[in-house]
Order: structure tokens, then sequence, then C-alpha cells
């Protein structure tokens, strides 16, 4: 099992959108970078942190994990869809998706801020200056830390 960061624009799809469908297919990647992460990497049963950016307070909503390994994300062949691409083919797909269920919104999100003030993650890849990627890999190591310096135990 592996940990991932997925950030979402929370206005396009959110925890809440994903928590009212319970699963969703990951469509809309556009960075080669990124996309070879999905393709090559996420697996069935990795565990992802969903984090909300381009937002008043950017910030780790909640968790989900990958349900359906990397398949060629349709919205690439669908001219009307705004991740539309001409240069791919169903023959040839530029653009792959993974499929992730539900499984716990954070009552508390974890605020960029708070991140980014925290020592213990100043390797963090999403607190460095120009982390732009939005499938980001994580190490156990932070994943762990994360969940129990951040998160409210009953």
């Amino acid at each position: 099992m592996a940990f991932w960061l997925f950030k979402t624009e929370p206005d396009v799809f959110s925890i809440d959108d994903l928590c009212k469908f319970g699963k969703a297919d990951w469509e809309g990647v556009r960075n080669y970078q990124a996309r070879n992460f999905l393709r090559d990497q996420v697996a069935i049963n990795d565990q992802v942190f969903i984090y909300h950016s381009s937002c008043k307070i950017p910030a780790i909503a909640g968790i989900a994990t990958v349900i359906k390994d990397a398949h060629p994300d349709p919205t690439q062949f669908d001219h009307s869809s705004p991740y539309f691409d001409a240069k791919a083919s169903k023959t040839d797909p530029r653009w792959y998706q993974v499929s992730v269920k539900f499984d716990q919104k954070f009552i508390k999100p974890i605020t960029l801020s708070q991140l980014k003030s925290d020592s213990n993650l100043d390797d963090f890849q999403l607190t460095k200056k120009g982390s732009r990627l939005s499938i980001i890999p994580l190490d156990e190591g932070h994943w762990n830390y994360i969940i129990d310096t951040y998160l409210i135990k009953f």
C-alpha cells in the first residue's frame, strides 16, 4: 500500500461531493508527471489525502481509498469537456484516471498554514515552494505523522 495526496478545487469537486457519491473517477489530471503517477504507481488500496486547493483556506479535507487501477480518462475524448485533448485517441490515450471511494471527512481540515508551520514537515512535498503537482506521493512517515498529530481522536 502506498500513500498519496490528490489535489482538487472544492468548487469543482470536493470531499463533500465524494462523500455524497461514495466513489468517483479521479478525472481531469493534465500534467504528465501526475499522469505517470496515476498510470504507473497508484494502485488499489492505496490511501489518499483529499486536498482542497485554489480556495480561501487550502487544506487536507479527508481520506479516500483507491478502488480501481489506472484506466483511460474518457474526458480526453469528449469534445464538450474542458479536459478534451485533440491529440488523444482511444487506441493511444494520453490521460489516465483512477477510481477512489470516500473514507472520511475531517471534522477540522488540516490547513496548509498548519502544515507549513510544522518543522517536522519541512521536507513534505506539499509545503515546498513551487509545489504544483495535483498528485503527490507521500512517504508512510509523513502520512502517519499527519494522522497522529492533526486528527481529532475520539
